[in-house]
């Protein structure tokens, strides 16, 4: 059993949302299992201010304390130009050496402006998901609606999971050049995202047979900065409408301004929303990159109760501002319960032929 847990209130507040999801689906969620799943199947723990996937630090300035995260080849890359040297031989102590001298704040910035994943501690304030009409309200049985997955990692991905349990027919949509990035790690994890969807293959840039495909969706969950969608055309309004359908975006700081496109990864958001521990020295990591879980489990409740009223709408979601919603809380810690072992998610792409009937025979119907 690996050592890591997740205090019994964030359990407890967050079984109440699983509770409500499966009030309107008739799907059972274990929370405490959702939030604690990963990291007893990969063996993760937080170590203080490393966080439990190891890629994330606390780190502190005279100004206050931040993340920093460096999941991505790129962003080691990018760590030169973040602390104005020439070259680095130790990233994360070139970083700490530059916060020490020029503060969290400036750090943070600098950071942003480098596409780097960094966040202020407590920055965010809690806020539940913000909710735009877009259309024509409809309501569908579960078993008819189509659900268009683009999102990645784990908040998304999560959604799309409990979406499909309660009987929706999901598609996985994933660019050839550029999986989703747990592909690449355990087979485990990536099953339980994603088994019992199907893989779409398709490079973002053949925006008509992606527009073709959102255009016949019920329900399409993206997770990537909203400009990334639409410099390609392909934002909800943008898309041919069709009565009903519910647009999903996951954002690490919101939707709008400047925030909207700031880069964010499970730990340095829950640090952003001051979901974090505290020891003698300061603050600590708290679970597993808590924001993603609970932003996917929120995530999936606010798509359900939209379905109830037919749907129409677009849905903003933070993971920084659904972290922020958990700050504070503690209790004894729950142990780690490991998800069930299911069966393999599909190859890449294996499932084109029949999601390009599926289109072809919704097109049909709606046009």
């Amino acid at each position: 059993m690996t050592e890591v847990g997740v205090p019994q209130q964030i359990c407890a507040r967050a079984q109440q949302i699983a509770d409500r999801f499966a009030l309107r689906t008739g799907v059972t969620v274990d929370a405490t299992q959702v939030l604690t799943g990963r990291a007893v199947q990969l063996g993760w723990a937080p170590r203080g201010r490393i966080s439990a996937g190891g890629a994330t630090r606390l780190l502190r300035g005279a100004d206050g304390w931040c993340a920093l995260t460096l999941a991505r080849p790129d962003d080691i890359d990018a760590v030169p130009a973040l602390v104005g040297a020439d070259v680095v031989t130790d990233p994360w102590q070139a970083v700490q050496s530059w916060i020490e001298r020029h503060g969290a704040v400036e750090t943070v910035a600098r950071a942003r402006l480098l596409g780097l994943p960094a966040a202020l501690l407590g920055e965010t304030a809690a806020a539940t998901p913000r909710l735009h009409r877009t259309g024509t309200a409809r309501i569908r049985p579960w078993a008819d609606l189509l659900v268009v997955d683009l999102s990645s990692m784990w908040a998304g991905p999560l959604c799309g999971h409990l979406l499909r349990a309660a009987g929706a027919t999901v598609v996985k949509v994933e660019s050839p050049r550029r999986p989703d990035g747990t592909r690449a790690g355990p087979a485990a994890f990536y099953d339980w995202m994603n088994s019992g969807k199907l893989s779409y293959s398709v490079d973002f840039d053949d925006t008509e047979a992606l527009r073709r495909l959102l255009a016949v969706a019920d329900v399409v969950i993206e997770a990537s900065r909203p400009a990334a969608l639409r410099r390609r055309g392909l934002g909800p309004d943008t898309v041919a409408p069709r009565d009903g359908r519910v647009w999903l975006r996951i954002t690490g700081h919101g939707g709008n301004g400047a925030a909207a496109d700031w880069v964010a990864f499970g730990d340095d958001a829950a640090v952003s929303g001051a979901l974090v521990g505290y020891d003698g020295g300061g603050p600590v990591f708290v679970g597993d990159a808590l924001a993603d879980p609970l932003t996917g489990l929120h995530a999936a409740d606010a798509v359900a109760e939209s379905l109830s009223r037919g749907g129409g709408e677009l849905i903003d979601i933070s993971m920084a501002a659904t972290a922020a919603r958990y700050a504070g809380l503690g209790g004894e810690y729950r142990c780690a319960r490991a998800p069930e072992a299911g069966r393999a998610a599909p190859e890449l792409g294996a499932d084109n032929a029949r999601v390009q009937r599926l289109v072809e025979e919704r097109w049909s119907v709606s046009c």
